[in-house]
């Protein structure tokens, strides 16, 4: 496979690197594996045109062809909806956020996100934020925080962009994140839970990344799983 030499310059061409690698990072996560970033133009990113990578990546979630979320060193990646049972069932906890939170394995501000975001999916996160009572900005590194918690724990995912609108419609700002839940996401998209056992999940995913990545990638990726 040659996917880390090409250079992509359509949706579709990513579309077809994401379903061919099955975790694509946004930018270079370690050497010896492709990411959306190594492999398109560097003049083509926030062009704001059919060819900007930057709009693609809330594209792909939002067209149900990767989920996509900080959930690997709280960097950015797309998991393809082929692979993602498979990372479910070897990185995700098969216990739900408030029994790990009763366990001490989950802090409140997350627990507190994940059940706004449980009952309000796709909810944008200035709106999540004055939700969950933490707009002052001394507590937005804890927002920040517990964002990255959810989402390295595969309990959240980006579900798209939202774009702040004035009173007649009219845009107005930065846009902003909107996050639905893992299993919003996965229930949106037609995508079944796998019965794997983890060591089994690990296996059948170092057998797929060993087809097309190097000997010094693989033992990165062994560290992730």
């Amino acid at each position: 496979m040659t996917t880390q030499t090409n250079t992509i310059h359509t949706y579709e061409e990513a579309v077809a690197v994401i379903k061919e690698v099955g975790l694509l990072p946004l930018a270079p996560l370690f050497d010896d594996y492709p990411s959306l970033g190594g492999m398109t133009p560097k003049e083509a990113w926030h062009s704001d045109t059919e060819q900007d990578p930057w709009i693609w990546r809330t594209q792909f979630a939002a067209d149900g062809v990767a989920a996509y979320g900080k959930f690997i060193k709280k960097k950015a990646v797309f998991i393809s909806k082929d692979i993602l049972p498979m990372m479910l069932a070897a990185l995700a906890s098969q216990e739900t956020v408030e029994k790990r939170y009763e366990k001490g394995e989950v802090s409140r501000e997350a627990l507190t996100l994940f059940s706004l975001i449980s009952q309000n999916q796709g909810i944008d996160t200035r709106v999540l934020r004055a939700k969950a009572g933490m707009k002052e900005k001394e507590k937005k590194k804890a927002f920040d925080q517990a964002l990255l918690e959810l989402q390295g724990n595969l309990d959240i995912v980006v579900s798209g962009i939202k774009e702040k609108q004035d009173e007649n419609g009219e845009k107005n700002g930065w846009s902003s994140t909107a996050y639905e839940t893992m299993r919003h996401w996965c229930d949106r998209n037609h995508i079944e839970p796998l019965r794997l056992k983890k060591e089994e999940a690990t296996e059948k995913l170092m057998n797929h990344f060993e087809s097309f990545t190097s000997e010094a990638a693989m033992k990165k990726l062994n560290k992730i799983f």
